[in-house]
C-alpha cells in the first residue's frame, strides 16, 4: 500500500479570528493534495481533461477531531480506499505530529466534462490509482 503525504504550514489567511483553521480550508488543502498525488503519479487534471475525463466530488464527509492552529505544521496523508468503474473513495487525514486532527472521506466521480455524465476510468489510470489503494485510515 502506498499513500501520498503532503506537508502544510498554517498561515494567517487559513485561520479565523481565533487563530484556528477555518473549516472549509481543509477541503482546499485536500484538493491540493489530491492534485499533488496525481503529479506524483505522472498525470494531472489537464491531462485528464484532454482525455475527456474530469473528477468531481460527489460526496464529502469531514470529521473534525481537534483544531489546527496558526503556524502549525501538518501532514496530510491521502489514500485510495476503493475504485469502482466511474468513481473512487478516498480518505485524507490531517495530522499534527502523531495527533489525528481531521479525516476527510470523499467519493470522487469520473465524468465527461462536456456532458457531465459518468465515464468509466480507463484501465491505465485505474492501475495508477490502485497503487495508492489500501486499508481505510
Amino acid at each position: 500500500m502506498k499513500t501520498h503525504q503532503m506537508k502544510i504550514r498554517i498561515y494567517y489567511q487559513d485561520t479565523d479570528a481565533g487563530g484556528i483553521v477555518y473549516h472549509s480550508n481543509y477541503l482546499n488543502f485536500a484538493e491540493r493534495a489530491r492534485s499533488e498525488m496525481m503529479y506524483e503519479m505522472g498525470i494531472s487534471n489537464k491531462i485528464l481533461l484532454e482525455r475527456g475525463i474530469a473528477f468531481v466530488i460527489r460526496h464529502a464527509d469531514l470529521e473534525y477531531l481537534s483544531p489546527a492552529r496558526l503556524e502549525d505544521e501538518l501532514t496530510l496523508i491521502t489514500q485510495v480506499d476503493e475504485i469502482k468503474n466511474a468513481s473512487m473513495n478516498v480518505t485524507q487525514t490531517f495530522y499534527r505530529n502523531e495527533q489525528k486532527l481531521v479525516i476527510v472521506r470523499l467519493q470522487v466521480a469520473f465524468i465527461d466534462p462536456k456532458t457531465i455524465r459518468p465515464v468509466r476510468l480507463p484501465s491505465d489510470l485505474k492501475a495508477l490509482f490502485e497503487e495508492y489503494k489500501g486499508e481505510t485510515l
